[in-house]
C-alpha cells in the first residue's frame, strides 16, 4: 500500500510515470554509491516527465531549452514535495536527488557524473530499458521522457522489469549524432557530446577566451561584439544550454503524447 500511495501522490503532483526500485536493484558502475548520499538508503522513487514533442523536434534550440527548462523546475519542484510526503506520511527520511545541476564538479568527474544515474534509477524502478543511444526508452513516452529521484530508507521492493526490447536498432541516433559521440555501441563518448551540444558551456567559454587574448586588439573589438561571447555570457545566469537534441528527435520508438 505504501507504494501505491507513494505512486498516486506522484501522479498527482504532474509526473507523467512513477517508479520505485530497491536500492539492490540499482545498478551503476559510474555513479557514487548511494550509501554517501543517504546513510541507510533503502529505496529509489523515480518520478519521469514527459517532454513536449514540438520543442523537442523545433529547430531553434532556445525554444527546446525552453521547455527543458520547464521540465527541471516543475521535477525540482516535486522532489522537494514528495521527500515531504515520505517523511509526513512513513516517518522515514528522504533526500531529493536533482536531474541536473547541481553537480559535484570536483576535478575527479567535472560535473560529467550526477549523484545518481537517473537512467539506471528508471531501469531499475521498470519505467523503461536503454537505447542504442544509450538514454531510456520508456514503454509510453519513447526517449522523450526526462527521469529525477528520491531516495529514502523507507523500504520498499521493486516494479517490475520492463522485459521486452523497445530500441529498433534503426541507428538513426548514431547517423544524426553531430558530435560522433555514439560511435562505440554501449558508450557515449561525453566529451564529444558536451562539445557538439554545449557550444557555450565551460569549454566553449576557454575556447573562445583563449581565442581572444591571443587576437590582435582589432580581432579583439570584433569578438566583443561576437554572439558567442553573449551566448556564453547569458548562460553564466541561465545554467547549461543544450542546442542539440537529435539522438531523442530521431528516435522512432514508442512516441506518445
Amino acid at each position: 500500500m505504501d507504494k501505491e500511495h507513494i505512486r498516486e501522490f506522484g501522479y498527482e503532483l504532474g509526473a507523467d510515470a512513477v517508479g520505485i526500485a530497491a536500492i539492490t536493484d540499482y545498478k551503476s558502475p559510474l555513479s557514487p554509491d548511494p550509501r554517501t548520499i543517504l546513510n541507510g538508503v533503502k529505496s529509489i522513487i523515480v518520478m519521469g516527465y514527459r517532454e513536449n514533442h514540438g520543442a523537442v523536434e523545433s529547430e531553434n534550440a532556445r525554444i527546446s531549452m525552453a521547455s527543458r527548462m520547464g521540465g527541471m523546475e516543475l521535477s525540482l519542484k516535486n522532489n522537494y514535495l514528495m521527500a515531504r510526503y515520505v517523511e509526513g506520511q512513513f516517518g522515514s527520511k528522504a533526500a531529493p536527488v536533482p536531474f541536473s545541476y547541481p553537480l559535484d564538479m570536483g576535478a575527479e568527474v567535472m560535473g560529467l557524473f550526477g549523484d545518481l544515474s537517473m537512467r539506471h534509477a528508471a531501469v531499475a524502478a521498470g519505467l523503461g530499458v536503454f537505447g542504442r543511444h544509450n538514454l531510456v526508452i520508456n514503454p509510453r513516452f519513447g526517449t522523450r521522457i526526462i527521469f529525477t529521484a528520491i531516495l529514502t530508507d523507507l523500504p520498499l521492493s521493486s516494479d517490475p522489469p520492463v522485459q521486452e526490447d523497445l530500441c529498433t536498432e534503426c541507428g538513426l541516433c548514431v547517423e544524426s549524432c553531430p558530435g560522433q559521440a555514439l560511435n562505440e555501441e554501449g558508450k557515449t563518448d561525453q566529451i564529444k557530446c558536451l562539445k557538439a551540444s554545449q557550444p557555450y558551456g565551460i569549454g566553449g567559454a576557454i575556447r573562445y577566451f583563449r581565442k581572444f587574448t591571443g587576437a590582435s586588439p582589432e580581432e579583439q573589438k570584433a569578438l566583443l561584439k561576437d554572439s558567442t561571447l553573449l551566448s556564453i555570457y547569458q548562460a553564466q545566469f541561465i545554467g547549461f544550454q543544450y542546442t542539440c537534441w537529435k539522438c531523442m528527435a530521431v528516435c522512432p520508438a514508442c512516441m506518445e503524447s
